[in-house]
């Protein structure tokens, strides 16, 4: 049957790595334990990770990077599914999923993994955060010593695929959440933690998967670029995330590990609809799409670590964005559509005007992915030059900016669309007219039809044909702008082992990591 050949469309034509590896002579902690520093630029409030809940927003990244939590099933680098805390799955219909659960696994607090706390687990999870809710459709669950049962409201084809997702971290409800902390069944257990500071772990002892190497982590945050990359030369940190490419050239020698892999994670911007919003006219978000140079972007600024995006995936065989047709970068074409749509510039101070409203486009985005500042700037010389006026708001602050829908016209961010391997999360998230993250309130009734379809479509290939129907439909509409696909860099010192980057851009810190 068909449902019995679902598993992750593969982006594997797309996601390979390569690491560049080298010595060093760091030490382990005066006290003989090993110990190792990382600096994030990701982890904080900004990106919607204060704490390691994975319950709550999107913190569930935090526990999954981090080594805290651990999902039923986790992804290949080909995005492929594998067992994890499930060690086998069966689809018995379209409605019912039966799962084993691993034997001898803990949580941190001590609690057997069994079926009743993953029950408990995901009962926690769906009344907790709206995103999950919506993506699994959970109707009931059953539990009976090491088998889960799983009934959903509807077909869930892309149900396993969800369920990797960082949310699905398996956390001992019992143990709370006092101050953000859960008690997962990872190598790591999280002793303290400060929003937008830092988070210390020790490794957990009882461990299924073996005894962690390192005794204590600590994750610093640390958003700014420059600092990050003084930070990790200075030896304050001895491993970074997010650091800004145009540092890697200082850490390009046998001083130091890159891990480096292609992955999903774009940079895009969403239009607002609102009608007071100049995107709210077709005109201004098509000469948007054709006023941005991504080609330099990417080759400039971004120092060669990405490749131009085209639709909402990478250019692949399952849904890429190679078999859609989006706007060139076409200043000309763009001036073209504007004077057609009435923007014209008669006062000559190179702006353009309608019906007595300047043609300024509020930019809104954050400092913490250290290029979304790049490409507004980028974004701001090349929209000039076709009559538009960028004015820029690089805030931190950017979860409470977006909610003010006369506050910005474009909201540029960095997000990994295809982080569950299936296509279906990107829309569900950001362009379904019940999507979490469609702030912009873009509206298609085409685009929710299809949906509708590829909600309940078991069959990977008509799953990713819809995929490419959907993408063309946003495409079509200039409802978003994708900018460029992004290579996931993670750097450290020489004797920094098994520190490696993901194509899902998860499983940071294993059990294997190490510090010689």
């Amino acid at each position: 049957m068909k449902w019995k050949k679902l598993v992750a469309l593969a982006l594997g034509a797309v996601l390979s790595a390569g690491v560049l590896t080298g010595c060093g002579t760091d030490t382990a902690s005066k006290t003989g334990e090993k110990v190792l520093t990382i600096g994030d630029t990701t982890f904080n409030s900004s990106n919607e990770e204060p704490d390691v809940n994975p319950h709550n927003t999107y913190a569930g990244w935090a526990c999954i990077r981090y080594g805290i939590g651990e999902t039923l099933i986790k992804y290949s680098d080909n995005m492929e599914i594998q067992p994890w805390l499930a060690v086998k799955w069966e689809n018995v219909d379209e409605l019912t999923w039966k799962f084993t659960l691993r034997d001898g696994v803990k949580f941190s607090s001590g609690r057997a993994l069994d079926a009743a706390a993953v029950k408990q687990c995901f009962e926690h999870l769906i009344a907790n955060n709206k995103r999950a809710a919506q993506d699994l459709k959970i109707a009931s669950i059953e539990a009976n010593g090491q088998e889960l049962i799983i009934k959903t409201k509807e077909p869930k084809p892309a149900l396993l695929n969800y369920l990797g997702d960082p949310y699905g971290c398996i956390i001992d409800v019992d143990a709370g959440f006092e101050k953000g902390i859960v008690a997962g069944t990872g190598p790591y257990i999280a002793t303290d933690i400060k929003t937008d500071d830092h988070l210390v772990l020790k490794k957990n002892e009882n461990y299924w998967g073996g005894t962690p190497k390192l005794d204590k982590i600590t994750i610093r945050t640390i958003t700014d670029g420059n600092t990050l990359a003084n930070a990790l030369q200075s030896g304050e940190v001895q491993a970074a995330y997010g650091m800004a490419y145009e540092s890697y050239p200082l850490f390009r020698n046998d001083k130091y590990n890159i891990s480096q892999i292609s992955t999903s994670r774009c940079f895009f911007g969403k239009m607002n609809f609102d009608p007071d919003s100049v995107c709210s006219d077709p005109a201004v978000r098509q000469a948007i799409s054709m006023g941005i140079d991504k080609e330099n972007f990417v080759a400039k600024l971004l120092d060669g670590n990405g490749f131009p995006a085209n639709g909402v995936f990478p250019a692949g065989p399952a849904f890429g964005g190679d078999k859609v047709k989006a706007e060139k970068f076409d200043p000309e074409g763009a001036k073209k559509v504007l004077e057609a749509a009435g923007w014209v510039d008669t006062d000559g101070d190179g702006i353009r005007e309608k019906n007595g409203k300047k043609l300024v486009l509020k930019w809104l985005t954050y400092p913490s992915r250290q290029e979304l500042p790049l490409l507004a700037e980028s974004a701001q010389a090349t929209l000039k030059d076709i009559g538009m006026q960028v004015e820029v708001n690089c805030t931190a602050d950017n979860n409470q900016a977006v909610k003010d829908v006369k506050g910005w016209d474009i909201y540029a961010m960095a997000n990994v669309q295809a982080p569950t391997g299936d296509p279906e999360y990107w829309f569900t998230v950001f362009a379904a007219g019940n999507a979490t993250k469609n702030q912009g309130k873009y509206q298609s009734a085409k685009l929710d039809a299809l949906e509708a379809q590829l909600s309940r479509e078991f069959d990977p290939a008509k799953r990713a044909q819809l995929a490419l129907q959907m993408q063309q439909v946003v495409l079509d509409d200039h409802a978003f702008v994708f900018c460029s696909f992004l290579k996931m860099s993670m750097i450290s010192k020489a004797n920094v082992k098994n520190y490696t980057s993901h194509a899902c851009d998860y499983y940071q810190v294993t059990a294997d990591l190490d510090v010689e």
